[in-house]
């Protein structure tokens, strides 16, 4: 098969599993390159684990040369702490698709899910499968969160624009120079 037109990167953040996957684009056609889990959970210290998701997420962009980065959006739920956790995972992830050029595309969990299912309230499991049924794979992952990052990437594919935010940006200075009202003194 000739090389792809796109490879998308899709992260689902998270501080005990980041969930990743790399699908290539052909034309209309969706093939699975890679996927897999960071189990961070053994990792002592949250500021450790945010390194960890860095230095992963350079490795994936350095290794795959992916065109594009889909990160699924943290949540909101009852418990802040773990909210700004996840949030943080996911900013450390998103700045080292920033520190690498990579254009960034945001989606909420309920448009994922929406996305690939048509519902977004669908399970993990109901994710998985159609996901499953989507790439043809012969089997699912141990972990669900890499078919949560492979669905990221796939909702950005279905998407074809940027997501929540409205805007990509390829780096800080071009997000700094459509937003000068954003730059700190």
């Amino acid at each position: 098969m000739k090389n792809p037109e796109k490879i998308i990167l899709g992260i689902d953040p998270g501080t005990t599993m980041m969930g990743y996957g790399l699908v290539n684009i052909y034309g209309k056609e969706m093939k699975l390159h890679n996927m897999g889990i960071v189990n961070l959970s053994k990792i002592k210290g949250h500021d450790q684990k945010l390194k960890k998701i860095f230095e992963r997420v350079l490795y994936l962009i350095d290794t795959y040369h992916p065109h594009e980065l889909a990160v699924e959006a943290p949540f909101f739920g009852k418990n802040v702490q773990s909210m700004l956790k996840l949030g943080r995972a996911q900013g450390v992830a998103m700045a080292a698709a920033l520190y690498r050029d990579l254009p960034i595309f945001e989606y909420s969990p309920r448009k994922i899910k929406q996305s690939i299912t048509g519902s977004g309230n669908a399970s993990k499991e109901q994710v998985a499968k159609m996901i499953q049924t989507l790439l043809k794979l012969d089997k699912l992952p141990k972990h669900l969160d890499a078919t949560d990052g492979v669905a990221a990437a796939i909702c950005h594919h279905f998407q074809n624009k940027p997501g929540i935010t409205g805007k990509s940006y390829g780096s800080w200075k071009a997000f700094l120079s459509e937003n000068p009202d954003k730059k700190a003194n």
